[in-house]
């Protein structure tokens, strides 16, 4: 698997210019930088939470961990990690664990990271452990310019 089928279609869809990068496999996001010789805080990470009775998608860099109380404020009720079983059900065309960071195609409400914001390069999981997508901040921006922005990481 290069990229999941919904991601391709969304990016072809919105005319975003994209290119995909093999890595070996890793474990963690921090790791997937490393081993791409890409800086960690220009690589976006996606992690779901639980949100009530549906998800949301926090997307940070991958030098960062979400802060759960920063959206749980945002979002203004409780929010925790989702579990293994419901990340897989909500991305069936990704392996286990790699989460793309485009929420809205897979219909999910996201909440960007301000750091990302300023990034001239993102790069990101296309959907399994092997694959990295890179877009321009641009395109980047663009895509996310509808999404919940906010420092929500340490």
């Amino acid at each position: 698997m290069a990229i999941a089928m919904t991601l391709q279609q969304y990016l072809d869809d919105r005319h975003v210019t994209y290119d995909v990068t093999e890595h070996r496999k890793t474990g963690c996001s921090t790791k997937t930088a490393q081993a791409s010789h890409v800086p960690g805080d220009n690589l976006a990470k996606g992690v779901v939470l639980k949100w009530d009775d549906s998800y949301i998608l926090a997307v940070v860099p991958a030098t960062r961990h979400v802060e759960i109380e920063k959206v749980t404020d945002i979002v203004e009720g409780p929010v925790v990690l989702a579990s293994e079983p419901e990340v897989a059900r909500l991305f069936p065309d990704c392996e286990q664990g790699a989460v793309p960071v485009m929420g809205e195609a897979y219909g999910l409400p996201t909440i960007v990271d301000e750091r990302l914001d300023d990034c001239d390069d993102i790069y990101f999981e296309g959907g399994d452990h092997r694959s990295l997508v890179h877009i321009t901040g641009d395109h980047f921006s663009h895509l996310m310019s509808d999404m919940t922005h906010s420092l929500i990481s340490t």
